[in-house]
C-alpha cells in the first residue's frame, strides 16, 4: 500500500494493518488513544490512532475528523487527514523539532487567524469528546458565560463529585464561580476553537511550522484557547505566541486575570477522567476565577 492507494481506498487501511502489510511502530499518543507510525510502501508515514481495546465510543474518532476538517476550513494549520473511519484515523506524519520563536510567532498569527473565523453557534454541529468523554456540543446561541458554566464547566463538576476527584469544599468553589457566570453579561461571539489546546496538542515540525492535533473543536470564547496555553509548563515560547496573536487579533482589557476561568473547563475535564491527580489544579483555578469577577 502507498499513499496514493490509500487516499483513494483508505477503507482498507485496517485490512491491511491486520494483516501486517504495512510496518507499524507505537509512539506515543498520550493517555486515551494508541497511536503508531505507519510505514508505506513509498516511503512516506502515517500518524495513526485507534482504540486501546475494543469499539471506541460511537462517534469518538468522526468526531476528531470533524473538528480536523472544520479548522482546516478556517485556514487553521492541522496536518493532512488521510484516513477517517470509525474505529481509527490517521494523518499525515510530520517531524518534529524544538520549537522556535519564529514557529511561535507563526503559531500566534495562525490563531490569531483562526480565532477571527465566527462560528455560527456555541458548541457545533457534531457530538464531540474531550480526552475519553462526551463533550456537549449542542448549538446554543450564548451568550457565553452561560453557555460556559452549562455546558462546559457542571458536566464535568459532577462526574469529578461521582468518581471522588473533589472534596465538598472544591464543589462549593466551583459552584460559587457558576454562579458568578449567571450574573455575568457576556458580548464576545463564538470563534472556531481548537477546544483542547493544552500544549500537548501543538506539533513543532522542523521547517518551523506549527501544526494543531487532537482537537475537541468548537464555537467557543477565543480566550480559552489561549489560556490552555499556559498548562501544563506552558507552550514553548508562549510570550511570541501572544504577542504575535494580540498584533493581529487583540484580545480584550484584562484578559490575563481570567486564565484561570478559562482554565477550569479543562481541569475539571481531567479530574473527571483522570481523578484526584488534578484536583488542587481545579481548586487553583477555580480561586482564581472568583478573583477575576
Amino acid at each position: 500500500m502507498d499513499q496514493a492507494y490509500l487516499r483513494a481506498h483508505p477503507e482498507h487501511l485496517p485490512t491491511f494493518l491486520t494483516h501486517q502489510r504495512i510496518r507499524e511502530t507505537p509512539v506515543g499518543g498520550g493517555n486515551v488513544s494508541t497511536a503508531s507510525r505507519l510505514t508505506l510502501d513509498d516511503g512516506s508515514s502515517l500518524f495513526a490512532k485507534t482504540w486501546p481495546a475494543g469499539e471506541p465510543p460511537e462517534g469518538f474518532f468522526e468526531a476528531e475528523a470533524n473538528g480536523l476538517r472544520w479548522l482546516a476550513d478556517a485556514g487553521a494549520p492541522i496536518p493532512e487527514l488521510l484516513v477517517a473511519l470509525p474505529q481509527m484515523i490517521a494523518l499525515d506524519w510530520i517531524d518534529t523539532a524544538p520549537a522556535t520563536p519564529r514557529a511561535a510567532e507563526r503559531l500566534g498569527r495562525a490563531l490569531a487567524a483562526l480565532h477571527d473565523t465566527p462560528a455560527e453557534t456555541f458548541g457545533a454541529p457534531w457530538p464531540g469528546f474531550i480526552g475519553p468523554l462526551p463533550l456537549d456540543n449542542t448549538p446554543h446561541p450564548g451568550p457565553w458565560p452561560a453557555w460556559f458554566a452549562e455546558h462546559r464547566l457542571l458536566p464535568y463538576l459532577k462526574a469529578s463529585v461521582d468518581n471522588g476527584a473533589l472534596t465538598p469544599s472544591d464543589v462549593d468553589r466551583v459552584d460559587r464561580v457558576v454562579d458568578k457566570l449567571a450574573h455575568t453579561a457576556g458580548d464576545e461571539p463564538p470563534s472556531r476553537t481548537h477546544g483542547d489546546l493544552w500544549p500537548g496538542n501543538i506539533l513543532w515540525a522542523a521547517d518551523d511550522q506549527p501544526y494543531l492535533i487532537d482537537p475537541a473543536a468548537q464555537g467557543a470564547h477565543r480566550e480559552t484557547d489561549l489560556a490552555n496555553l499556559h498548562l501544563f509548563g506552558g507552550a514553548p515560547h508562549l510570550d511570541h505566541i501572544l504577542s504575535a496573536y494580540q498584533e493581529v487579533h487583540p484580545l480584550a482589557m484584562g484578559w490575563p486575570a481570567r486564565v484561570p476561568l478559562h482554565q477550569l473547563h479543562l481541569l475539571l475535564v481531567h479530574t473527571a477522567a483522570f481523578g484526584a491527580a488534578y484536583r488542587t489544579a481545579v481548586v487553583t483555578a477555580a480561586t482564581g476565577a472568583l478573583q477575576a469577577f
